[in-house]
């Protein structure tokens, strides 16, 4: 069977994660469930909606026996990288580890994270939406609860576009989309930002998902890389060099950098096309945009039709070396199955369980939670819209087996394309080239086209 090699990448930042957080797993690798009902937890994750200390803090109350070491590593790609040290050192790891969905194969296929089937987790598979239920598993088992989902979607600043003269309601195609974009630009405005950046990935997945394409194939011991051949990248790539070439879109600010939520907040980026999670990101994020933000749906690339793609999404999952597995599995199962979910639900977190998905309360406008939301853009029912996304279709998308180094190799490349060096279909040549490199390097029989 094939040996995985571990993806490291040491740097200081790593290694203070790894020193905080050595009180939280075992040195032998060993594994070990410990007491369900008393622990001391150590969990790493982001929190970009600044939820977490309510809701560890409801959890521990429900636990008096568990406690809970919060420590936020900042964004999915740098919890990843720090989990892959943690666990080729054996030792440094947390207990409970936050993932973006697409990373959990990774991990489960290196021996990193627990079977939740071992805690009862496989029974839970009706309760969740099937999109990122889906995304956890391997070998038919869940190795990690989703906390959200992400369908993706299409926010804009309804004040920028209506200076402008666009209808945000009217954009129905990308095609509708390049028109808006050449209008807004008039006022000194961006549409969006697109730097190529890691951070700006996921966005990228989703599009390309949305648009048909196949950049990649797992089948077992077997990858193929086909970048730029691939109708449905073609179909991306001609679009968006179109959008550099012609100066509309922000190709110098990075998503989730300082500089893009400054942008958000004073209108110079005029709309985003991300997840359903974002909401309550714009809030904290652009407080002086109050008022002026909608969401719609997602343009397609043919009229009239609703296809959809998933912006993202992340996890919560058990890490092997963790000397506290029954505990870990009972917080990850309140935070995305049992109270917690709700309370990140209230708190803007999109949801993933069908009984929020479902219920009256999410999307009923009255609620505190949705008022808040609602009066932030400028009284429409956010979670309605959001809701009818979650239900669109999706086609068929398959991750890379080692996508912590897919999402820092595409900020390596493409990100060359927005400086302008090079053209995005060179760029994504090389990235697809650099795939592949790794690919072989993990003892994966991989074909480039």
């Amino acid at each position: 069977m094939r040996t995985i090699k571990k993806v490291l990448a040491a740097t200081a930042a790593v290694a203070t994660l790894v020193s905080i957080a050595a009180c939280g797993s075992s040195s032998d690798g060993s594994a070990n469930k410990g007491d369900a009902d008393k622990a001391e937890l150590v969990f790493w994750g982001w929190d970009s909606g600044n939820s977490m200390k309510d809701i560890i803090a409801k959890f521990e109350k429900a636990n008096p026996g568990i406690t809970v070491k919060f420590n936020n590593t900042g964004t999915a790609e740098k919890t990843s990288t720090a989990l892959s040290n943690a666990i080729a050192a054996g030792n440094g790891a947390p207990d409970v580890v936050m993932l973006e969905d697409p990373t959990v194969t990774q991990f489960a296929v290196t021996d990193g994270l627990v079977d939740l089937s071992e805690f009862g987790a496989d029974k839970l598979a009706d309760d969740f939406a099937a999109g990122p239920w889906n995304k956890l598993q391997y070998n038919n088992k869940p190795y990690a609860l989703p906390i959200d989902s992400g369908p993706e979607m299409f926010f804009y600043n309804k004040a920028v576009f209506d200076k402008a003269g666009v209808d945000g309601e009217s954009i129905k195609t990308w095609d509708d989309y390049y028109e808006a974009a050449k209008k807004i630009r008039t006022t000194g405005s961006y549409i969006t930002n697109l730097a190529g950046t890691s951070n700006d990935y996921q966005p990228f997945t989703a599009q390309i998902w949305q648009a048909g394409a196949q950049p990649w194939k797992v089948d077992g011991e077997k990858i193929t890389i086909n970048m730029t051949k691939d109708e449905g990248m073609q179909r991306y790539i001609k679009f968006v060099q179109k959008l550099i070439d012609e100066d509309l879109v922000d190709t110098k600010t990075p998503n989730w950098s300082d500089d893009w939520n400054r942008e958000l907040n004073d209108g110079t980026i005029a709309s985003l096309t991300i997840g359903a999670w974002m909401p309550i990101n714009l809030m904290t994020g652009a407080p002086d945009q109050a008022g002026n933000w909608r969401v719609a749906q997602l343009p397609q690339w043919e009229e009239g039709k609703e296809v959809s793609a998933e912006d993202g999404g992340s996890a919560l999952a058990v890490v092997k070396l963790s000397k506290n597995q029954a505990a870990a599995y009972k917080f990850i199962e309140y935070m995305t199955h049992g109270d917690g979910a709700q309370v990140m639900a209230d708190t803007g977190t999109f949801p993933s369980l069908k009984k929020i998905l479902t219920s009256d309360s999410f999307t009923d406008p009255t609620t505190e939670a949705n008022k808040k939301t609602n009066d932030y853009f400028g009284g429409q029912n956010v979670n309605e819209v959001l809701s009818e996304a979650a239900q669109r279709p999706t086609e068929k998308f398959q991750y890379l087996p080692y996508n912590p180094f897919a999402q820092s190799a595409y900020g390596d490349e493409v990100s060359k394309a927005y400086s302008g060096d090079i053209t995005l279909e060179q760029a994504l040549e090389n990235y697809g080239k650099k795939l592949a490199e790794q690919g072989e390097q993990q003892g994966y029989t991989v074909t480039v086209k």
